[in-house]
């Protein structure tokens, strides 16, 4: 990100709040022309620089009134057994967030639910059904108070 100049974070700050602002209203507001606008968000794309877009759905909305965080401890972490966990947690869409992660945990997730029993099913196929699960932990979200995955764009 260091290469990016003024108008670049200025795009990307404007892409991260709104990834459907119309050119025309971030040429405005970096004084670049619509062209120019548009080649650099090309270049952001091809280059990874933007992962991808995506549309923020309400999960209430789609039916999951309850989130969870869950840190969970394997029994060994050799390189095959974490994978196997990995594809297994890839495939399930109710899991929005993982990490593998130092300390007293391997891994830490953000799982949605849409009651208790649905909770519980989802801990029988992630983890009471995988031998090398030693034990998981789980919290109960309260209430959210910031989530996102924007990033600070600098400058």
């Amino acid at each position: 990100m260091k290469s990016l100049d003024h108008s670049d974070r200025k795009i990307l700050h404007l892409l991260q709040e709104n990834s459907r602002e119309k050119l025309e209203s971030i040429a405005s507001e970096t004084g670049l022309s619509v062209a120019t606008v548009q080649r650099r968000i090309k270049h952001f794309r091809s280059t990874g620089i933007i992962e991808r877009e995506t549309a923020l759905i309400s999960q209430e909305a789609a039916g999951y009134s309850m989130t969870f965080l869950i840190s969970v401890e394997m029994e060994q972490e050799k390189s095959y057994q974490l994978d196997s966990f990995r594809k297994k947690v890839m495939a399930e869409p109710q899991v929005q967030q993982c990490y593998y992660i130092t300390g007293e945990a391997d891994f830490a997730m953000v799982v949605l639910g849409k009651d208790v029993d649905d909770f519980e099913r989802l801990t029988h196929r992630l983890f009471f059904e995988d031998n090398n699960v030693k034990r998981f932990r789980t919290s109960v979200v309260m209430s959210r108070t910031k989530t996102g995955m924007s990033v600070p764009i600098e400058g």
